[in-house]
C-alpha cells in the first residue's frame, strides 16, 4: 500500500450501511499501521443537539424532522474537529458528508490546504426502497416514516448533485459500490476496486 496520506469519502443513502463500512475500513488501515482520522458528521451531530444551548435546540428540532442542517453549523463542526485533531500524518475517513454541493466545494478547499492527493469517493449505491426498508426494520416504530421519506427525498435533491460533481471532477476517483450485499461482500468490493491493498 502507498505510503502517501489519502483521503476518503463514504457517501449514500440513510441507511445503506456506510457507516459500517467505513469502521471496516478504518480497522484494516489501523491494522496496516496507518494513523487514521475518523470524521463522522452524523455521530457529531447527535452529540450537539443532546446540548442545553439555544443553537443546539435548533439543530434538535431540524434533526427529528429528519432535515438537512444549515450551513454554517456544519461547515463549523467539521472545521473544529479538524483543526483541533489533525496531526498531518493521518488517512482522513469521511464519513455523511458532503450532502450538498456547497458543502462538497467547501471540503475540497480542505483536501487541498491539508495537502492530500486524490481523495476515493466510495458511493454504496442502493435503492430508496431498499434503504427505506432497512431503516424501518431498525423498530424504532412509525413515527420514523415521515422522518425516513425527509431523508430519502434530500439524498435525492441534494446529495445526488454531489455524486455527479465527484463522478466529473478529475480531482476524485470514484467508486460505485454495489450496496445490496452482504457485508463482508460490500467491503470486499469496496478493498477490490480502490487499491493500493493486498487481500
Amino acid at each position: 500500500m502507498e505510503d502517501k496520506k489519502q483521503a476518503y469519502i463514504f457517501i449514500g443513502r440513510s441507511g445503506c450501511g456506510k457507516g459500517t463500512q467505513a469502521e471496516l475500513l478504518i480497522k484494516y488501515l489501523k491494522e496496516q499501521g496507518r494513523k487514521v482520522f475518523d470524521l463522522q458528521t452524523g455521530d457529531k451531530f447527535r452529540e450537539f443537539v443532546k446540548g442545553n444551548g439555544y443553537t443546539n435546540k435548533l439543530a434538535n428540532e431540524i434533526n427529528e424532522k429528519g432535515g438537512l442542517q444549515p450551513m454554517f453549523l456544519v461547515l463549523s463542526l467539521w472545521a473544529t474537529a479538524m483543526i483541533e485533531n489533525l496531526k498531518g500524518d493521518e488517512d482522513l475517513v469521511l464519513d455523511g458528508m458532503p450532502r450538498k454541493k456547497d458543502q462538497a466545494d467547501v471540503l475540497h478547499s480542505v483536501f487541498d490546504f491539508y495537502s492530500y492527493g486524490k481523495p476515493k469517493v466510495i458511493y454504496i449505491n442502493v435503492p430508496r426502497e431498499w434503504a427505506e426498508e432497512k431503516l424501518l426494520a431498525r423498530g424504532r416504530g412509525d413515527d420514523e416514516v415521515e422522518k425516513i421519506k425527509n431523508r430519502q427525498d434530500w439524498f435525492d435533491t441534494d446529495v445526488v448533485p454531489v455524486l455527479e460533481f465527484y463522478k466529473n471532477h478529475e480531482g476524485y476517483e470514484f467508486f460505485d459500490i454495489n450496496g445490496v450485499q452482504s457485508i463482508e461482500e460490500v467491503h470486499n468490493e469496496i478493498m477490490n476496486k480502490i487499491g493500493n491493498f493486498e487481500l
